[in-house]
């Protein structure tokens, strides 16, 4: 990146540092269980409701206890239950639909981060109805008020339920963009381990990396604040006591708990904090060619977390003593050894360090939307244009180039 680029993007980010203590960023209330949602609103005098899921997540019967439960206390429990992994347009204005068609008062996001950033998404609708998503991308464009929101994930990975974020996908043109607002946190939060249950070992293991790379990118960055370092550490610090055993063991409560404390205290520190470029190519990776985002992310995170070099070494060097890799004294050596740490826990998880989707025309295009969404907003360590970004994406190629 030429050096005018990069002044650019560094007072950009600066200034949004700057505003940090007096944007209204909150946390939503905590509810440990959904059986707590009834009486919620019944206090807000709320008799129906549109709560958005997906077709697995139904297929499970995860939703059923809770709609039964509405409909026992006399709250309508309106479905919306074909959202897709990477949420689209689409499913924002069915879902959207079906709100105003059955007077809705209340959303519910139920599921993974594709369920509550798709009721994000249509709660800013609603609340600018003359507004299309396109037009919502990047940051501070929503700016009213949306329906009360309660998100319940299901995953313990994408930290939605905290976040001002929402990553949509262009329905049209497969551009995935991020909306983010202060209107879109959640008001409430229900993190039930019960939930948790039946995600298979292999979601478990990529939903619990996205949430080290949340806690990763938003620690290593040059935008935290003594608040979003605390919680990143203690993210990073359970993920690493905690993932393990709830991927081998499911029924390990305890480790299913804290793993979604763990992604509730990412969420909140990437909020303030935001992301870097794992995110950006992992985005464009998931618009392009459906890629699960948390699966992306992991297999992306060591090989930017290496390209970063010496502009990340001593924050990486911290988080390998919160994580228990390495206390050594060099610096270098714990930044090594907390990189090797996680490509051993990829190993394990048998997640691998390529993607067979990538095609060599797709490159630019690819590496252009990345540098779209992460420059000037993500304040990474070490700043990279689109392409510079090539490169890492061509590492990712299965064939070829690939590790």
């Amino acid at each position: 990146m030429n050096p005018i680029q990069k002044f650019y993007c560094r007072i950009y980010q600066n200034v949004l540092h700057l505003a940090l203590p007096f944007l209204p960023y909150r946390k939503p209330e905590i509810l440990s269980s959904i059986f707590a949602l009834p009486d919620l609103f019944h206090e807000k005098k709320i008799s129906t409701v549109l709560l958005i899921t997906d077709k697995s997540i139904r297929s499970f019967g995860l939703s059923f206890p809770l709609e039964q439960e509405l409909k026992n206390q006399d709250i309508e429990c309106i479905v919306y239950d074909d959202t897709v992994p990477n949420p689209t347009s689409d499913n924002v204005e069915e879902a959207r639909k079906l709100y105003i068609d059955h007077h809705c008062e209340a959303l519910i996001g139920f599921g993974g981060g594709s369920s509550i950033d798709c009721a994000k998404a249509v709660g800013a609708r609603i609340a600018r109805p003359k507004k299309n998503l396109a037009k919502m991308e990047g940051i501070l464009k929503v700016l009213k008020r949306i329906p009360l929101l309660v998100a319940i994930p299901t995953t313990a990975g994408t930290g939605s339920e905290t976040t001002l974020a929402a990553v949509i996908v262009d329905s049209k043109t497969r551009h995935k963009y991020p909306i983010n607002d202060f209107p879109l946190i959640p008001r409430y939060a229900v993190l039930d381990p019960y939930l948790t249950k039946t995600l298979p070992p292999s979601l478990t293991a990529t939903t619990g990396m996205d949430a080290l790379t949340h806690a990763i990118e938003a620690y290593i960055g040059n935008s935290t604040t003594k608040e979003t370092r605390a919680d990143a550490k203690r993210a990073i610090e359970l993920i690493f006591m905690n993932l393990a055993k709830a991927v081998h063991d499911g029924n390990d409560l305890d480790a299913r708990k804290n793993m979604l404390e763990a992604a509730f205290l990412a969420g909140n520190a990437f909020s303030q904090s935001y992301v870097g470029y794992v995110h950006a190519i992992a985005h464009s990776l998931g618009g392009q060619y459906n890629v699960p985002h948390g699966y992306a992310n992991a297999v992306i995170l060591p090989m930017i977390l290496e390209a970063y070099g010496e502009h990340a070494t001593k924050k990486l060097a911290e988080l390998a003593i919160v994580s228990g890799t390495s206390r050594g004294p060099d610096p270098v050596v714990r930044a090594k050894a907390f990189i090797q740490a996680i490509k051993e826990m990829k190993s394990v998880f048998s997640i691998p360090d390529t993607f067979k989707e990538i095609r060599e025309e797709d490159i630019p295009m690819l590496a252009k939307q990345a540098a779209h969404e992460a420059n000037p907003l993500y304040p990474v360590p070490k700043e990279m244009n689109a392409k510079e970004l090539e490169q890492y994406y061509r590492k990712l190629m299965e064939d070829g180039h690939g590790n």
